[in-house]
């Protein structure tokens, strides 16, 4: 077989045309040995030499991509992310500012993946490529409000309403809480609002109330909800509207029991651009 001035032994062409009848774009060694029938030494020797002439790109340890003909002699070639994430872990989902991107609640784009998965990886983030995988440990209870991606590319991502709750517990992970409360603004009227308060409410964590309440209040929307989670959380200790964000100047929401250490321009000005 040869592609342009490139050559590939037999061995390659059967990895490869292997590979690509069973459209396996990410693979894994166990795969490489079920194709070609040989040992261990042997398919390292197979993926060194698709290695070095471009048509393997290693993601991480015993896991690699197979970079396709049309991708051409210097193998540009980038696969869609939801078609990686799967193999880099068992049990996940496509989470904060990517799951954001996905259901188009952001206009911020990112080269960082956020993964959420209830077991801690071994390695916090994958680079690969253009990307950059970090991996979010979440407890069980937490682990929840996943859905199947739409898109042809199949991978586990949280559902709208987890999405928005998920950030709402970590901001810091969605591009800060204005980019939050923005997010809440563009699915308004796509989400099932009494859903986003029980999985709220489900998630353990008085914050992720308070933060919810405060915003439905100040975007204007769902007052009820609004006004049910003021009086669940009467009494709570206060917490921090923005996190990482300083709070010696912060005001107070008696109403949410937050301390609101970002001003309103900083909060809700992208609705005047």
């Amino acid at each position: 077989m040869v592609t342009q001035n490139l050559q590939f032994g037999p061995q390659e062409t059967k990895l490869m045309l292997g590979l690509e009848e069973k459209e396996m774009g990410v693979f894994e060694i166990c795969d490489a040995k079920r194709i070609l029938g040989t040992g261990p030494a042997a398919v390292n020797s197979v993926l060194s030499g698709l290695y070095k002439k471009g048509r393997v790109r290693r993601i991480e340890r015993g896991k690699y991509m197979l970079v396709p003909a049309r991708a051409g002699l210097e193998g540009y070639w980038s696969e869609d992310y939801g078609a990686v994430v799967p193999h880099l872990v068992g049990e996940y989902y496509v989470a904060f500012a990517a799951a954001m991107d996905h259901w188009d609640m952001t206009e911020q784009m990112t080269r960082l993946i956020y993964v959420a998965t209830p077991r801690r990886k071994k390695s916090p983030t994958v680079d690969f490529g253009f990307v950059t995988y970090q991996f979010v440990t979440l407890a069980r209870k937490k682990f929840f409000g996943i859905v199947e991606s739409p898109s042809d590319t199949k991978f586990n991502v949280s559902s709208k309403e987890k999405t928005l709750v998920d950030a709402l517990m970590c901001p810091q992970y969605c591009g800060g809480i204005s980019e939050v409360s923005k997010a809440m603004w563009e699915v308004r009227e796509e989400v099932d609002w009494s859903l986003v308060l029980e999985m709220a409410e489900r998630m353990g964590i008085s914050v992720v109330l308070q933060r919810l309440g405060y915003l439905l209040e100040a975007l204007e929307i769902e007052a009820e909800i609004a006004e049910s989670i003021s009086s669940q959380v009467a009494g709570r200790p206060y917490q921090l509207l923005a996190a990482y964000y300083p709070s010696k100047t912060a005001e107070t929401s008696r109403r949410y029991r937050l301390k609101v250490n970002l001003d309103s321009e900083k909060l809700l000005g992208w609705m005047n651009t």
